[in-house]
């Protein structure tokens, strides 16, 4: 076996480094007041440090080659850049339109889930036989940017749908850098754990996403009851 180039090992450097910061910040920007300086100043500091992540992994998959890997990078990429942009489109509930950009990534990371689908239904050596793994992952990232075409298309009814995007997406991109960590790394570690590896991280992202999604909308309902019966209260 060839060692690696020198570009393959510098961008290992940084690949690692970024991962590091993207895993400690994003419980710091999620523990902090949202909406709060802090809060946004270690959002943005996370999601520059997700696009490293994701601007290197992509060259070393397709170098090795790992095609598993690269794909799942696009759309990691643009959970963490769409959960961004998302804060620009607050008034899509008000008529607004989605720009170019917006269009422009969710095409591309639909396109991406789509070629992991087929990838894995068609040649499932190429996905590192992990067939049902990027099917499922595939299929959610296809469900997913479709949604968000659909909303900029046929604009949203709920006023706050953008902090659940927001919340959910940033969530999400943290939980794909956690299994890409998991299955890189921890497969080294624990070399019979298999699927484990690769759920792990979403089976507890996941119930995280709709537990905290839950909570905003009690949360925001609750407001709306209580300026409705202040409205109603006669004077």
């Amino acid at each position: 076996m060839h060692p690696d180039p020198l570009w393959m090992k510098l961008f290992l450097v940084v690949h690692v480094t970024a991962g590091m910061v993207s895993f400690i910040l994003a419980p710091v920007a999620l523990a902090t007041v949202k909406g709060g300086k802090q809060h946004r100043r270690w959002g943005m500091v996370y999601l520059w440090a997700m696009g490293v992540v994701s601007c290197t992994a992509l060259p070393m998959a397709l170098f090795r080659p790992v095609l598993f890997l690269a794909l799942v990078s696009v759309i990691s990429a643009y959970l963490a850049f769409s959960g961004y942009r998302v804060l620009k489109l607050k008034d899509l509930a008000n008529g607004g339109s989605a720009h170019p950009i917006d269009w422009a990534a969710a095409s591309i990371a639909f396109l991406a889930s789509a070629s992991l689908v087929a990838v894995a239904w068609f040649h499932p050596a190429a996905v590192q036989h992990l067939q049902i793994v990027a099917i499922v992952l595939g299929c959610l990232g296809m469900r997913g940017t479709a949604i968000d075409m659909y909303v900029f298309f046929r604009k949203p009814t709920e006023k706050m749908f953008w902090w659940y995007s927001h919340l959910a997406k940033f969530i999400g991109s943290y939980v794909a850098a956690w299994t890409a960590f998991s299955t890189a790394t921890l497969s080294h570690i624990f070399k019979h754990a298999g699927i484990i590896l690769w759920l792990w991280p979403a089976a507890i992202g996941v119930p995280v996403i709709l537990l905290v999604t839950a909570y905003y909308k009690r949360k925001f309902d609750s407001r709306r009851s209580s300026v409705i019966n202040r409205k109603l209260v006669p004077n």
